[in-house]
């Protein structure tokens, strides 16, 4: 897979004579775009899609989602998607424990019937966190019966190092088969009452309900789902937790055409009513590209919550997204949108799809926030010509000023993704990462199809993002050989199914 970007980026059919040594220098290199101003970031592949099983997509790696602790950073992530009925043959996993300079992947045991006689067909919408207090990291997946029938709302996976991982997995909400879009998140704050809970959000199918479960044992068990006093509907709800052990649930609300967010004050007892953070409107993002209207949010250190989403109300007949933001210090009272300064409102560049997060060692004025999302440079584009890029921006200000934005990664054409009943997929969410102060963005970027097999993996930033020196992410380039570097060397190490 690891060959295929370098022949089919560039169409550089010499690099098939020296497949030998391309497959032993993928161990130890990096991933660089040049340009002609500026040049580009250094982009680490840290995960390929190893399941042969014929009927999913392969190679396909989609909808990444990370935490950080320490020096560690947990990725997991949809691995082989199916076109249709959704999800994947199993969820993968990528550790770093020094910062981001080395990363090792494998497969979460015990989820699907294509590894360790999993007992569920699929999984999808991966999440991770730690739980400090325990020692222990928690991926959660959402199971998948083709056939249908009940099954669990989550299975969580534990580990003490992000390396090694519990099987089977832990069941929430057993017996209920209908949920969706799920997350966890734990306190980690020591001086918190509620210091070592962890929560579970999913919402459910079949009546839209936001549903939150609450363990105190490190995941071993959880508790009845609840909702908000008020039965709040909607998606993607990432719940965010305040020093004080408040915990603050930002949500789509497409029931009421909003982001919305409710809390608890009591460590998940009861939920309060919904608050209305700001009227959504979005513009369909063109090449049917599956793209959703769900918020990426974060927490600072000192309690202030962060949400971002796609939005196009800044532009003239909401011709086109930017990714907009809004914060609140309690959850009830939002600042009102604004716009994150990627490109002019006047500009036809498309944002979408946003991985955001908020530093926890910093807050107020010195807030370290940072971005990684997709876009088009021209939203006016079919699908046959759109041109997807990755981007990246952060502040160190607390949004009140923003970096020069990176293109990451791209172009890339929509045909080299893998399909979906609701277009071709990256996911329906990214994620961001900060460790020591850099920010590592996570994400799924593809080449064209190697001898018909799809060619998609999870990448990152080499070294991280912060204060990044490559200039402005508007140049762009063609197709070209891509060149290995081994300033900064990233040890990449497949790990075997079983």
């Amino acid at each position: 897979m690891a060959i295929s970007r370098l022949t089919q980026r560039a169409g550089w059919r010499l690099a098939l004579l020296l497949i030998p040594v391309l497959v032993v220098a993928i161990v130890a290199s990096s991933h660089h775009r040049s340009a002609a101003s500026g040049g580009f970031p250094i982009i680490s592949q840290i995960s390929q899609d190893i399941f042969k099983n014929n009927d999913s997509q392969h190679h396909t790696e989609v909808e990444p989602a990370s935490a950080a602790w320490g020096s560690t950073i947990v990725a997991v992530f949809q691995e082989g998607r199916f076109f249709a009925s959704g999800g994947a043959s199993d969820i993968g996993w990528s550790t770093s424990t020094d910062g981001g300079k080395r990363w090792k992947y494998g497969i979460l045991p015990g989820l699907t019937k294509y590894r360790s006689n999993g007992a569920f067909d699929r999984a999808s919408d991966p999440a991770v966190a730690y739980d400090a207090k325990h020692g222990v990291w928690l991926a959660e997946s959402l199971p998948i019966l083709v056939v249908g029938g009940n099954r669990p709302a989550m299975l969580i996976s534990k580990s003490t190092d992000g390396l090694t991982w519990q099987s089977p997995p832990v069941q929430v909400g057993p017996d209920l088969g209908d949920s969706d879009k799920t997350w966890i998140a734990c306190d980690d704050h020591s001086a918190s009452a509620f210091y070592g809970n962890c929560y579970a959000e999913w919402d459910s199918t079949s009546t839209g309900l936001v549903n939150l479960s609450t363990s105190s044992d490190g995941g071993q068990s959880w508790g009845p789902a609840l909702n908000s006093a008020d039965s709040a509907v909607g998606q993607g709800g990432e719940p965010q937790i305040q020093p004080n052990g408040t915990v603050i649930v930002p949500f789509w609300g497409f029931s009421i055409a909003s982001m919305a967010a409710f809390q608890s004050t009591n460590g998940g007892s009861s939920w309060s009513n919904t608050s209305v953070v700001a009227p959504v409107n979005s513009h369909a993002v063109s090449g049917g590209l599956r793209a959703l209207e769900l918020p990426g949010a974060s927490i600072d250190g000192a309690g202030k919550v962060f949400m971002v989403w796609m939005d196009c109300s800044f532009r003239t007949n909401c011709a086109s997204n930017d990714i907009v933001m809004s914060s609140s210090a309690n959850g009830k009272t939002w600042s009102a949108p604004v716009p994150i300064p990627i490109d002019p409102t006047t500009s036809k560049v498309d944002h979408f799809i946003p991985g955001f997060t908020v530093d926890p060692a910093t807050s107020g004025s010195t807030a370290h926030l940072a971005l990684t999302y997709y876009y088009y440079p021209n939203t006016n584009c079919f699908t046959g010509a759109c041109s997807l890029n990755v981007g990246f921006i952060d502040s160190h200000d607390g949004g009140a000023t923003w970096s020069t934005p990176l293109q990451v990664d791209g172009p890339m054409h929509l045909s080299w993704l893998p399909g979906t009943t609701l277009g071709p997929m990256v996911g329906d969410y990214v994620t961001t990462s900060i460790v020591n102060g850099q920010a590592f963005g996570i994400f799924a970027t593809a080449d064209a199809p190697f001898f018909g097999t799809f060619n998609e993996a999870m990448f990152t930033i080499t070294g991280g993002a912060a204060y990044s020196p490559w200039g402005s992410h508007r140049t762009q380039f063609g197709l070209r050989p891509v060149t290995f570097h081994s300033d900064h060397p990233m040890t990449f190490h497949p790990a075997p199914l079983d």
